[in-house]
């Protein structure tokens, strides 16, 4: 089968919510990157043969096929077609299955997968929640209601769910938030971001623009623990805090895919070769557990071993999440989230796949490692997984 290559993967710098990022229309900042990428590469912009988005928000700024929308915000020719996934808050990781899909297929040659996420402009849970208010339904239906009876799908609860059944402390998941932050900062002080990051101008929520955004706005170097004990549980009497999961996040991030016609077409070298991508699906209550048995299959079905991976980025929705894939799996520590993650980082939900798959690559050619393994957890009790290898 043909083999899918990475040749450019790029993300903004995470803005906190009504932060740095804020004033910014998601189209627009996701087709800065896009037009990036396109300009990196050299591609002559007739030749990209779809433009993949992975939003969760698909409401307001984000809503009428985002996809299609960054390409028309975008530089690219109106001829570049553009679509819109939602696979929660792994949807660019699946638009990146996607592009790479493609490619191989021979459909295909050169295609972009990207993500955008404005926590700000539209908030989180916006698409249910307003039809709901306004008496227009729930996505829960009444099957869906029969076969969980009395069940109300969250992610929090799921999370400290997780907590417990691993029998983590509250100490533990805060000591593990401030190694978040800690690394996140270290990496920014190395310049070890550099590479990945895209510069964009500073707009806020409100007033006029204020320089370029190029560091990540919610990580905080002075994180101690003493300062995260203090923080109020999200439910009373509840293990999670503000403070040990993922922040909210403004950002936008892509990669771009080709197939040996495409390397041909551009003639730039890959940054890595997808070695194996699939996705899995597990109980959508607890919710935020699949990764790891998704991580499980994709390593049986890729004929590897957990200690051929190199570096793993498993997104910090909650802190409880990493620790669990770590202690289920027996992974080293060391190899997981090496720059810190989204407890420090930020999680701009549809942006986070393709942010990370920037993160890993990067990660991977610093490092002169081989093999990178990216998963994340997703509502629904998903999890895709993608092992990417440095060329």
């Amino acid at each position: 089968m043909p083999d899918a290559y990475i040749v450019a993967a790029k993300r903004t710098a995470g803005g906190r919510r009504k932060g740095a990022l804020s004033g910014w229309h998601p189209a627009d900042l996701a087709a800065q990157v896009v037009d990036h990428l396109v300009d990196l590469t050299g591609a002559d912009p007739e030749t990209i043969d779809d433009v993949i988005v992975g939003c969760v928000g698909q409401a307001g700024e984000q809503s009428f096929n985002i996809g299609r929308n960054v390409v028309l915000a975008s530089s690219l020719p109106e001829t570049v077609p553009g679509t819109s996934v939602d696979r929660q808050c792994g949807s660019s990781q699946q638009a990146l299955h996607f592009a790479a899909q493609a490619v191989m297929s021979g459909t295909q040659d050169i295609v972009i997968a990207a993500g955008v996420e404005s926590m700000t402009r539209v908030p989180m849970g916006l698409p249910y929640t307003l039809p709901k208010k306004n008496g227009l339904g729930t996505y829960i239906s009444p099957n869906m209601q029969a076969r969980y009876p009395g069940i109300e799908f969250s992610q929090f609860d799921g999370a400290e769910t997780i907590a417990r059944k691993y029998g983590f402390s509250r100490e533990r998941l805060d000591a593990f938030a401030r190694q978040s932050h800690e690394r996140a900062a270290q990496a920014t002080d190395r310049g070890q971001f550099e590479d990945e990051i895209l510069p964009v101008e500073i707009r806020p929520f409100e007033g006029e623009s204020e320089g370029m955004h190029v560091r990540d706005e919610g990580i905080r170097a002075d994180t101690t623990l003493e300062g995260l004990a203090g923080l109020d549980p999200i439910v009373e009497g509840g293990l999670l805090t503000a403070g040990n999961a993922s922040q909210m996040c403004d950002g936008a991030s892509a990669v771009m895919v080709v197939n040996e016609a495409g390397l041909k077409a551009l003639g730039v070298e890959p940054l890595a070769r997808i070695h194996h991508m699939s996705v899995h699906g597990g109980d959508p209550v607890v919710m935020l557990e699949t990764p790891i048995e998704a991580t499980r299959r994709a390593l049986a079905k890729a004929g590897m071993t957990l200690d051929q991976i190199d570096l793993f980025e498993v997104t910090e929705a909650f802190a409880p999440i990493p620790l669990a894939f770590i202690e289920a799996l027996g992974a080293d520590p060391s190899k997981v989230n090496v720059r810190g993650g989204a407890i420090a980082l930020g999680h701009p939900l549809g942006a986070t796949g393709t942010k990370l798959m920037a993160t890993l690559v990067h990660a991977l050619r610093k490092r002169d490692a081989r093999f990178g393994l990216q998963t994340l957890c997703e509502g629904g009790g998903l999890a895709n997984v993608t092992v990417v290898e440095r060329l």
